[in-house]
């Protein structure tokens, strides 16, 4: 369910394919060194066009011990830079997978770019392309690190990066849909809280701060004559939605709620200005006091483009329609006169 998700306080990404000898391998450590790799860890076939003439079948066995003394050469570099944890854009073989369980290191191949570039910025370390010169200064480091069980996957973990203070939500639910919609909501809540770090003018929410724009708007509206006055109070009628919609989506009697905002925002003084909707009390309150903030900087870029968006519709004064399709159906070939068995005036020849 959307209650088994949690935050792991460093980088977390999901197992990647594993080969024989995985199991092998320890799946947690205590303040290791993390090498990140962009080497493939495997024996190779030849390309196809490639072409080796020999002599004597020895010489054979020879390229076949070659090969394999290159893999056992990377390996061996590996393994003596004192990492624990192996992670590779790159495939690693069947052969480096055993050779890294049976000396106790962790390895992982095929990790996502994406993952290696947040693994990288978490630990410190740099992402090598050759295995020649690993000297500590190009490893990362962690405070733990551990391949957990969620559900059906695997994750791994890493945890106490000194680097950065990078974050991981696992997310877990029932449907792919509840995740998905989990997911939106948290990245527009992470949005909102980002945009109000950056900029810390805050607004009351709830509807309390358009009920408070539409009473002034009103009050505003009285003081006009002519035509004006019909579009001030439009507006301020407009601002209503945004509470009444809020009272909708928590079950809420929109009426009455709306006329206790109406009472409360035209106390003298500005007493209830900062009433809006307490959808976790289902009554109104204030919601400045509630911890219930909207950046200012975003209520203006809405109230900006709502204003615009407006304008820009009450300023089409005419609009361009098409035929509809019986008439289309009346002009396209074999619907016109002369053609029918019916009564009518014969063509001239």
């Amino acid at each position: 369910t959307m209650r088994d998700s949690f935050l792991v306080n460093g980088v977390a990404f999901k197992k990647t394919f594993s080969y024989a000898g995985f199991e092998q391998q320890p799946k947690a450590f205590e303040n290791p060194k993390v090498l990140l790799l962009n080497v493939e860890l495997e024996l190779k076939s030849e390309k196809e066009n490639a072409e080796i003439r020999l002599k004597d079948p020895l010489e054979y066995q020879k390229i076949v011990d070659a090969e394999w003394n290159i893999i056992y050469k990377k390996l061996d570099a590996c393994v003596a830079s004192g990492a624990k944890v192996v992670l590779s854009r790159l495939a690693i073989g069947d052969l480096g997978t055993q050779y890294f369980a049976d000396r106790d290191i962790f390895c992982a191949g095929r990790v996502a770019e994406d993952d290696m570039i947040r693994v990288a910025k978490a630990t410190g370390g740099m992402m090598q392309t050759t295995v020649s010169n690993l000297v500590p200064e190009v490893l990362g480091l962690c405070g733990a690190f551990e391949e957990r069980q969620v559900g059906n996957e695997r994750y791994n973990l890493f945890t106490g990066c000194p680097s950065t203070t990078t974050c991981t939500i696992v997310l877990r639910g029932g449907a792919e849909q509840f995740i998905e919609e989990s997911e939106r909501s948290l990245h527009d809540a992470i949005c909102i809280v980002r945009r109000a770090v950056k900029h810390a003018e805050v607004v009351p929410g709830g509807g309390a701060i358009d009920m408070a724009l539409s009473s002034h708007l009103r009050a505003h509206a009285r003081t006009i004559a002519g035509k004006s006055q019909l579009f001030i109070a439009a507006f301020a009628k407009a601002l209503e939605v945004i509470p009444r919609q809020l009272c909708e989506n928590a079950g809420l009697d929109a009426t009455d709620m709306l006329n206790k905002l109406r009472q409360k925002h035209a106390l003298p003084d500005g007493e209830g200005a900062r009433f809006g909707i307490d959808m976790e009390g289902a009554c109104v309150g204030d919601t400045f006091e509630l911890f219930v903030w909207e950046p200012l900087l975003v209520k203006l870029n809405a109230l900006a483009a709502a204003t615009e968006a407006a304008c820009v519709i009450l300023s089409v004064d005419e609009t361009v329609k098409n035929p509809s399709s019986d008439e289309v159906g009346a002009l396209a070939p074999g619907g016109g006169r002369g053609r029918g068995r019916g009564r009518g005036r014969g063509m001239r020849r």
